[in-house]
């Protein structure tokens, strides 16, 4: 399960200072393609093998005085969205102190979020207990100390958030639920109007003005004996045109439901150039692990040569993604919908297939004959049996020693190699490594009776003393 935590705080608190630290850091959305962006907006990263998902909720204004109300200082909105995250992080600064504004925010937190967890910023150089001691008052647990520019506080606050939250098996994908397929894209590209032709029927709302959709629906549906759950969700615009507190919570909403899925299609406009919004989409799909369908919409509108050029375009930028299920369709019309299905469906037999420890081992076995791993300090890293991890996302779980130094790109080269051998078709391969414990890690040599005699009559003919 993802961990959805919205950031609170007044202005040069430091919120973009964390966020930056935490997503930054953790490489957020990391590929092999240039131009991939990541919307700082909407922040990725993992943490102890959970996927936790940042986003700054903002709402806050400057306060010069305390006599305005506090609707004048906060956006009601934004304090209702962040209450529907799973942990709020509320950013205060340790060295300018409590102001009336944070006194009556807290007032309003209190009893909207369960799991709030107030941040005092900007401790580097001052005695934690003393920076934190005056936020007592605000009754709303206890402070912790940390600094977003440094970085000090965050691993353990990290650590502290995946204990706290417990982490939910997937949702089933069962027949009795049906397989959710989660349809996402930026506004107007056309994701209710696929799901209508999907379902025969003008079941959602569509418009030629963007954002027409701005809540998560789950729709259940039967095709050809097998049961499936389409969610249609917001469209997802850049962060600079995203202004709106009730839009910024759909994004949330989308963020969710991709979470929950077991498979999905990223809708593309035929008729515009594969922005960047469309990568970022796209990135975050892979950061999560999910089956990946493109479906590039409103096809049937371009002529021989525009469809070329649009060809080549997927081509150039989208190669970090050569797993992912590329179809051409016309929702309007129904133009290859159908092979969409026929994607979808490879998919699920992917994912409730079983796969062998003996099996995944030997294919290891041959990836390591056809490429060693490298040397680290001399040593060669050794891999020594996997097996399977989970399903949604599939995970394929390595155990050997010194993994923890295995480079990225090694890693890479691993989890296609596994999707190539077990014909993966739109699913990606996540690798977690484990290492190990040495069972002589701390223990001090002991020497036999014949060693303590060598080292003696070493020592006498170098001239030292034993």
């Amino acid at each position: 399960m993802t961990i959805t935590i919205a950031i609170l705080g007044r202005p040069n608190v430091g919120k973009s200072t964390l966020f930056n630290r935490l997503t930054g850091t953790r490489a957020a959305i990391v590929l092999d393609s240039p131009g991939v962006t990541r919307d700082r907006q909407y922040g990725a990263f993992s943490h102890a093998e959970r996927h936790i998902l940042l986003i700054d909720t903002g709402g806050l204004h400057d306060a010069d005085t305390g006599n305005e109300s506090l609707e004048e200082q906060v956006s009601g909105q934004s304090i209702r969205a962040a209450t529907e995250a799973d942990a709020v992080f509320w950013i205060v600064d340790g060295r300018a102190g409590i102001n009336a504004a944070d006194e009556a925010l807290a007032q309003e937190l209190r009893p909207l979020c369960p799991r709030l967890y107030l941040l005092v910023n900007k401790v580097e150089g001052l005695d934690p207990h003393l920076a934190t001691a005056d936020f007592h008052r605000l009754g709303v647990g206890e402070p912790i100390a940390i600094s977003g520019q440094r970085g000090s506080g965050t691993e353990a606050l990290l650590d502290q958030v995946c204990r706290e939250i417990p982490d939910h098996p997937e949702d089933d994908i069962g027949p009795a639920e049906g397989l959710p397929i989660t349809f996402i894209g930026r506004p107007n590209v056309g994701k209710s109007t696929l799901i209508n032709r999907i379902l025969g029927e003008e079941r959602l709302l569509t418009s030629a003005e963007p954002g027409t959709t701005r809540d998560s629906i789950s729709i259940p549906f039967r095709r050809q004996g097998r049961d499936y759950r389409l969610i249609d969700t917001a469209g997802v615009r850049r962060r600079a045109r995203v202004t709106d507190a009730i839009e910024k919570f759909s994004v949330v909403k989308t963020l969710a439901a991709m979470d929950a899925a077991a498979a999905i299609i990223v809708v593309l406009d035929a008729t515009e150039a594969v922005t960047e919004q469309d990568i970022s989409l796209i990135g975050m799909t892979v950061e999560l692990g999910k089956a990946l369908v493109i479906a590039v919409n409103k096809w049937d509108g371009l002529d021989p040569y525009q469809r070329k050029r649009i060809r080549d375009q997927l081509e150039r930028k989208l190669d970090f993604v050569s797993h992912a299920c590329l179809h051409f369709i016309s929702a309007r019309h129904g133009t290859g919908v159908g092979k969409l299905f026929e994607s979808i469906e490879k998919i699920r037999q992917v994912q409730s297939r079983e796969y062998k420890s003996s099996q995944l081992t030997e294919f290891l076995e041959r990836a390591l004959m056809e490429h060693s791993p490298p040397l680290v300090r001399g040593r060669r890293i050794k891999l020594r049996y996997a097996h399977l991890g989970g399903h949604n996302p599939l995970r394929i779980v390595i155990h050997g020693n010194q993994t923890e130094f295995l480079p990225e790109a090694y890693q890479r080269y691993l989890a296609n190699y596994f999707r190539q051998r077990l014909r993966l078709t739109g699913t990606p391969v996540l690798i977690s490594l484990k290492t190990g414990d040495n069972p002589f890690k701390g223990r001090r040599n002991e020497l036999t009776p014949r060693q303590i005699v060598k080292r003696k009559r070493m020592l006498r003919h170098t001239g030292k003393r034993s």
